[in-house]
């Protein structure tokens, strides 16, 4: 590949070299921002570096600069910048670097590098796409191998979830005690909704292998990650395995069947067996490899292991309990439906029948954080919006059942005082029910399982509970409070004693020079040049006033521009704005419009890093489009995902009825000039709100 050294080096023969060629893809789950954000960053970078490139965008509002079959033809490699599926078929044959949308706007030069020794994509098998033979370095693998893992993880809760509350009612309403435990007679109907939840669990571990595999090595892999799961589910019925793998199996076989669908996919084979590779060599040779390596190699020491961690965990006792509930409380509230929350519910989850105790730590831990948050919103409404003492009434419904993302609202708009809160109650309930040995026979957690009669210890189980509630919604306060009080303190020293001129020493505009000139003169009192002044400033010829520079299509004017804003965190500040764009006589209802912007940040945060925020909102409390723009000298937490504090902001309001997407028109142009440092740079400086229309005038 010709690099961009070789093309301007050695004279005439550099006019024979080639331009390096590359070609690009950017796309994110909201198909907004970050998109075109990528987007710039890598036609900067490539721009500065002398090379040729081409970006398709694939944002809401569609595809935008598609790559023809031309451009790929051409192409020396391909950058793929994405935090969701993008089709690679295309590009075979082309080296393919696969990152994050993150990496395009942070690193856009490496990438640049690293693509020029990426590797091929395709293997001339007609499989489809290759997601983690497109990723380079170690860091990209294991980026490749996390979104597998987490592909594994969404296809396998539903099972989780269905087949549990499946188990959870059969045996509240047809189980009987005995002295096995509880137990459901075969000749009722609840024997078979019980049997139905079985098979959801049956099938959980094959769609966990299987969808990790699929990430990895797309459809052939399919087969031999789902036939591992089943090994790892039932090891002891299939090759006599002492204990089966387990989850931890499960996984294993899932990346083992990807890999080696990988591998066997680079294999060179004639063109006449291509057309079978995908559909019959690849998943036969991977099925087989996979099998066969899992029952003689690593099936059985990965059972060895899980029996001993059982028999480990059933010997628990006293402190050792304590530390272990502690430890899987926190990571069931640290993110809450997330990969740390998933571990360790799937921990728990894995060992049910062998030890229930850890599963009744998590079950515990399971409702903390939405019925802490709702808590503490009726505790001390003062200190939420009304929107979140709302999202509190609804965060206590989902806790009950057991749904802990009923606390991610409140987390995004405040984690560094949220998420500490909600591990410290999460460990607290965590280490009091594996103190009280509590115990969970189904895979899910909250109050509705112990109505379901699903616990054992009932008692501490609510025990728990209240204390880990209890913790988490007093924490959160007072954190919420010491932030405030130090954002209070804060203010009141920067303000500082304030100096007002009199009115009657304040001179009028003009006075000055007029009595200077007058004084060098000598000639004129103070009393007429007072007088004086305004005629000697009417004779004064001024300029003709320059005309406003019409921006964004006119929807930003000077009267929606503010050169420093008031407020000091994300909710005040998108007020603010709210009132900025009511002076234009636009907005019908400000209330509704900051509600609906604050409803689009609990989607995900509007902070772009690089010290911007866009917050927006599409709503028929606004009669037009209109957008505004604001700066702040502090910085207001947005929490942008590089953790830059939010000092340009602009807020995008259009009515529903709005043709076309025009708010994700205007946040592509927006965001691709805002990946210019100068234009931030000279943005940050305008001294008036005329200067700053001059800046924005630039946006096209």
């Amino acid at each position: 590949m010709t690099s961009p050294a070789d093309a301007h080096s050695g004279g005439g023969a550099a006019a024979q070299q080639k331009k390096l060629k590359l070609l690009a893809v950017t796309a994110c789950p909201t198909g907004i921002a970050h998109t075109y954000m990528a987007a710039e960053k890598l036609q900067q970078a490539a721009d500065a570096l002398g090379i040729e490139m081409k970006v398709e965008t694939q944002g809401s509002i569609g595809a935008e600069n598609v790559l023809t079959d031309n451009d790929v033809r051409g192409a020396d490699g391909v950058i793929i910048a994405a935090d969701k599926d993008v089709d690679r078929g295309r590009f075979e044959g082309k080296r393919v670097l696969s990152v994050g949308v993150s990496e395009g706007i942070s690193h856009p030069e490496q990438l640049i590098e690293q693509v020029r020794s990426a590797p091929v994509h395709g293997g001339g098998d007609g499989g489809g796409a290759t997601p983690a033979a497109a990723s380079s370095g170690s860091g990209k693998e294991r980026s490749a191998a996390y979104k597998a893992l987490m592909n594994g993880v969404s296809f396998v809760i539903p099972f989780v979830v269905v087949g549990g509350l499946l188990i959870a009612v059969a045996l509240a309403i047809g189980g009987h005690t005995t002295p096995d435990g509880i137990e459901i007679p075969k000749d009722s109907f609840w024997y078979d909704i019980n049997a139905l939840g079985g098979l959801g669990f049956k099938l959980m571990l094959p769609i966990f292998s299987g969808y990790i595999a699929f990430a990895l090595g797309d459809r052939p892999a399919l087969v031999p990650g789902m036939i591992g799961g089943f090994l790892a589910y039932d090891g002891v019925g299939i090759y006599g395995a002492d204990a089966n793998a387990g989850f931890l199996g499960a996984i294993a076989t899932g990346f083992l069947a990807g890999y080696v669908v990988l591998w066997i996919r680079k294999i060179k084979v004639p063109k006449f067996v291509q057309p079978i590779m995908p559909i019959i060599v690849v998943p036969i040779v991977s099925t087989l490899i996979v099998g066969l390596f899992f029952i003689y190699v690593i099936g059985t020491p990965i059972s060895w292991v899980f029996t001993h961690l059982t028999s480990w965990l059933n010997g628990m006792t006293g402190s050792s309990a304590i530390v272990l509930g502690a430890v899987i409380g926190l990571m069931i509230a640290f993110d809450m439906g997330g990969p740390v929350n998933k571990t360790a519910f799937l921990v728990g989850t894995g060992l049910i029948g062998t030890n229930n105790a850890v599963m009744g730590m998590a079950a515990a831990a399971i409702p903390v954080m939405p019925l802490g948050q709702g808590l503490a919103t009726l505790l001390r409404r003062k200190l939420y919006t009304q929107q979140e003492r709302d999202t509190g009434i609804a965060a206590l419904f989902m806790g009950f059942f057991g749904i802990s993302e009923g606390a991610i609202p409140f987390a995004a708009a405040r984690p560094a005082q949220v998420i500490p809160a909600n591990m410290l109650g999460g460990a607290v309930a965590g280490a009091i029910a594996g103190l009280a040995g509590v115990e969970d026979s189904v895979p899910h957690g909250g109050p509705i399982v112990a109505v379901f009669t699903a616990i054992d210890g009932v008692a501490m189980f609510f025990v728990a509970i209240v204390a880990g509630v209890l913790v988490t919604a007093l924490a959160t306060n007072a954190l919420l409070e010491l932030k405030a009080s130090r954002q209070s303190a804060k203010q009141e020293k920067q303000a500082g004693p304030v100096s007002v001129p009199h009115p009657a020493t304040a001179p009028e505009p003009g006075a000055a020079t007029v009595g200077a000139s007058a004084a060098a003169k000598g000639s004129v009192s103070a009393t007429q040049v007072t007088a004086s002044a305004p005629a000697s400033t009417a004779a004064t010829a001024e300029p003709e006033p320059q005309p406003e520079p019409e921006v964004l299509s006119g929807y930003l004017t000077e009267q929606t521009v503010k050169r420093q804003l008031d407020a000091h965190d994300k909710e005040a500040a998108i007020r603010e704005m709210a009132s900025l764009l009511a002076a234009t006589g636009k907005v019908a209802d400000v209330e509704e419009l900051v509600r609906t912007a604050l409803r689009r940040e609990e989607q995900g945060t509007t902070g772009l890093g690089e010290e911007i925020a866009i917050p927006h909102a599409k709503t028929d409390a606004v009669t037009a489009p209109v957008v505004g723009f604001a700066r702040s000298a502090e910085g207001i937490e947005w929490g942008s995902l590089d953790g830059t504090e939010a000092k340009l902001v602009f807020m995008i309001s259009v009515p529903e009825a709005a043709a076309g997407d025009e708010h994700l028109r205007i946040l592509a142009l927006l965001s691709r000039k805002l990946m210019d440092p100068d234009f931030r740079a000279r943005l940050q400086t305008a001294e008036d709100e005329a200067a700053i229309l001059r800046v924005l005038a630039e946006v096209q």
